[in-house]
């Protein structure tokens, strides 16, 4: 054995002992949560919600950090040492951003460690009172004789591509109208300037509870306990299915141990009475998953909605 390969075996093992060393003393520091968006998202208020139950629980202090936009952000914890102080709060674009943009310096699916799964957001399909649609089969009649525009939160986001499905599914043509965030995209909806959105029941039940918007059908297989006289779309087209959903990821190579730690204290925080009370209030379904759980879900987002961003030809370069 030569001394060049005698020493990166020693510098290997050395790695590892300092990498297990750091993993039986975890936590020692505060840890940071980067969010990828500005503040006041749903991915925001989600993170910070969670946040103090989470440091009292790994008994450090844990530190939300916006730092917009979505590729930056995520970058950032890409590139960071895996030793568990720095984690990425994640939404469902984040396994996309790599197929929606040129230049991505990250692979979602190589360069993070899944954590958990925090919470789904059942998607509803809405539409302003005043256009005076009650079901959804009256609005896709509509739909094909008249011209009518949607509301999105932003290119590329869940509110975009679940209306893009559903155009494929059901065969009619919307006119997409991009908003920097869904505050403004809700207010035109109300206001009439576009005829439907379908976005997080989080989003939307503040309009739907006083009639301002009436929701045709929601995305989820299954029907929602807080609209149960709402029909699911795939009822009408079998399997058709599109939620929201938050987790949280690591850096890739971080050590099990420290992966272990995370997901437990994430689950716990997620499900304690305040907490759980808390996101239920605002239509969320906590989770708290598995790590295989939500590395299962990035995989299949990305085949899923990978393949409806080709075929609908959508590119945001």
């Amino acid at each position: 054995m030569t001394s060049l390969r005698v020493a990166a075996m020693f510098m290997a093992i050395a790695a590892c002992w300092t990498q297990t060393l750091g993993a039986q003393g975890y936590p020692a520091k505060p840890i940071r949560i980067i969010v990828p968006t500005s503040p006041g998202g749903v991915n925001d208020v989600v993170t910070r919600l969670l946040a103090p139950k989470l440091g009292e629980a790994l008994g450090r202090p844990v530190i939300v950090e916006n730092h917009a936009p979505t590729v930056l952000g995520t970058a950032l914890v890409a590139k960071a040492a895996p030793d568990g102080y720095t984690v990425l709060s994640i939404f469902d674009n984040f396994p996309l951003v790599q197929i929606l943009f040129k230049d991505v310096p990250y692979d979602a699916l190589r360069d993070f460690t899944p954590l958990s799964l925090i919470v789904t957001n059942p998607m509803v399909i809405g539409v302003s009172a005043q256009l005076g649609v009650k079901d959804l089969g009256r609005f896709l009649q509509r739909a094909r004789s008249e011209h009518f525009n949607y509301a999105t939160a932003g290119a590329g986001t869940s509110s975009h591509l679940a209306v893009e499905l559903f155009k494929s599914t059901t065969g009619i043509e919307l006119q997409a109208v991009h908003y920097k965030g869904a505050a403004p995209a809700v207010s035109d909806l109300l206001g009439g300037r576009v005829q439907l959105m379908i976005a997080g029941a989080v989003t939307l039940m503040p309009q739907v509870r006083p009639g301002k918007v009436v929701p045709l059908a929601v995305t989820s297989l299954e029907r929602l306990s807080a609209l149960p006289n709402v029909p699911t779309v795939a009822e009408t087209y079998p399997g058709f299915e599109a939620r929201g959903w938050q987790g949280m990821v690591a850096p890739a190579g971080t050590a099990s141990e420290i992966v272990a730690r995370l997901n437990a204290d994430i689950g716990k925080s997620v499900r304690s009475s305040e907490v759980r009370r808390n996101l239920e209030d605002q239509a969320y379904e906590v989770v708290g998953s598995s790590p295989q759980l939500l590395g299962t879900l990035i995989a299949s987002e990305y085949k899923k909605w990978g393949k409806v961003i080709r075929d609908r030809r959508i590119t945001l370069d």
